[in-house]
């Protein structure tokens, strides 16, 4: 391997959970290359894993995306990992969750010194416009009654340039923004330290308690906006979200509520 390359260490990583985290890491499951942390996390719930694995990868071999988009995994350059957690009520209490796991993300940034970080609904995180990471979230089981969830989370930290060829969109790393890139151990860590107790809280209160604070952070609040579900095409302001984390988007005075799903934002330039 070359010389210098900042690998990821079990040891480091659990030494930097604080001790309302540590409790609710099950299992780390640290690998070299996957095809996908959300896959892995997936069979293993099939295999009867349950609440607080969390498998991370130096690198996915096919990453995923929302809406079925590659995401870019070069080795040990960025930061891939998915949470698996077990929720009560089933996937109607659900709603917001890629919300609020976003100002959790903020939140270990910021932890980190790197500021400045906004968000886009419903799952992107940005600096200046540009994509430094994302999330994806995946259910097992029904909309009532207990169900699993796969929270996948992607950073980008010190993303090649070679690598950077592939990515279809603007975007940005962790390495572009700061004078000091923080080592990915500590940045795993901060993101364990922050997503982890917010899981339960969430299952507790819903999105309405993170609502203000991912509105500090709406990249998009009062610009006009594009949005795409399928064949339509809505222009309007937006708004900002609501209690369940649904866009508001002002369409000629008439406020219209989005859901996620499909649904794509992007400015109107």
């Amino acid at each position: 391997m070359p010389s210098g390359i900042d690998l990821l260490v079990t040891e480091e990583i659990l030494s930097g959970l604080s001790g309302n985290s540590r409790p609710l890491l099950r299992e780390l499951d640290l690998q070299s290359v996957v095809d996908s942390t959300n896959a892995e996390a997936l069979r293993r719930i099939a295999a009867g894993v349950g609440p607080g694995l969390v498998c991370v990868a130096e690198q996915q071999t096919a990453g995923r995306g929302r809406r079925g988009r590659d995401w870019v995994s070069p080795f040990a350059g960025n930061l891939y990992l998915s949470v698996v957690w077990e929720f009560a009520r089933g996937a109607t209490a659900l709603d917001g969750l890629s919300l609020a796991v976003g100002v959790a993300v903020t939140d270990a940034l910021a932890r980190c010194a790197v500021a400045d970080v906004k968000l886009k609904w419903p799952n992107d995180i940005l600096h200046q416009g540009a994509k430094l990471g994302g999330i994806l979230i995946e259910v097992v089981g029904g909309t009532t009654g207990s169900c699993q969830v796969v929270i996948g989370i992607g950073i980008n930290v010190n993303m090649p340039d070679s690598a950077a060829e592939e990515i279809d969109q603007n975007w940005t790393d962790i390495s572009r923004i700061t004078r000091t890139t923080p080592g990915r151990n500590e940045l795993l860590a901060a993101l364990l330290d922050e997503l982890l107790p917010m899981l339960p809280a969430f299952e507790q209160e819903g999105f309405a308690a993170w609502r203000a604070r991912w509105s500090e952070r709406d990249a998009y609040a009062g610009c006009p906006v594009v949005v795409h579900s399928g064949p339509q095409r809505m222009a309007g302001i937006a708004r900002g979200v609501n209690d369940a984390g649904a866009l508001l988007l002002d369409a000629g005075g008439e406020v219209q509520t989005l859901h996620g799903g499909e649904v794509s934002l992007r400015l109107d330039t």
